[in-house]
Order: C-alpha cells, then structure tokens, then sequence
C-alpha cells in the first residue's frame, strides 16, 4: 500500500479528483493549506498599500492506494493539476505498513 499526497492549486481541485475518480480512485482527503516553494510568494496592493504574501493558498490530498494503482494515481493527478505555471505542485508517495478499517476491523488492502 502507498501513501499519495499531492500539493496543488486550489483551482485545479474539481479537475484532479475527477481525474482520479475516473481511475477508481475511491476516497480521499483534502486540506486547505498554505506554504511556498519556489514561488516564495508574491506582493500585493490593497488600498494603495503593498504587503507581501508570504505563504500562497495550496490544497493538499491524500489517499491510500494499492502498490499497483499508486503509479496511476501520481500519473492522474500531474496531468489533471498541471497549468503549466510556476507554483502548480508536488506529488510525494509514502509507503504504507498497515492498515485497518475502524468499523469492520478488515485489514490491509482490505481496508482501503
């Protein structure tokens, strides 16, 4: 089992978890977060004041898959999140050792 976890716009949401519906995908979780990478932010004028923003609004998605559909999932997700700008994100995959599904008590790929 793998860990996926995706960092990416917000505005590229509906299009990735679409994306990753399509390829069976069948739960996930997103967090709204904030951070910078190579962008390290950018400023702003409001009401005639500039002010730095230092940490940009990203959505984070995590989902556990089987060892055979992690590749997928990544090849899914960096289609379905690239806008070809600076800033669109990183994919990180994690291995997983164990898991169990609270409710049934299944275990491992079961669980998912």
């Amino acid at each position: 089992m793998k860990l996926v976890m995706a960092v990416i716009k917000p505005f590229k949401l509906d299009e990735t978890r679409q994306a990753l519906t399509d390829i069976g995908i069948q739960g996930l979780t997103v967090s709204e977060v904030k951070g910078y990478g190579r962008q390290k932010g950018h400023t702003e004028i409001y009401r005639g004041a500039e002010y730095a923003v230092n940490f940009l609004p990203k959505i984070k998605i995590e989902m556990v898959t089987s060892d055979r559909q992690a590749d997928a999932a990544v090849d899914a997700i960096t289609q379905a999140a690239n806008s070809g700008q600076i800033g669109d994100g990183k994919v990180f995959v994690y291995p997983i050792d164990h898991a169990v599904r609270i409710r049934t008590g299944e275990t491992g790929e079961a669980a998912l």
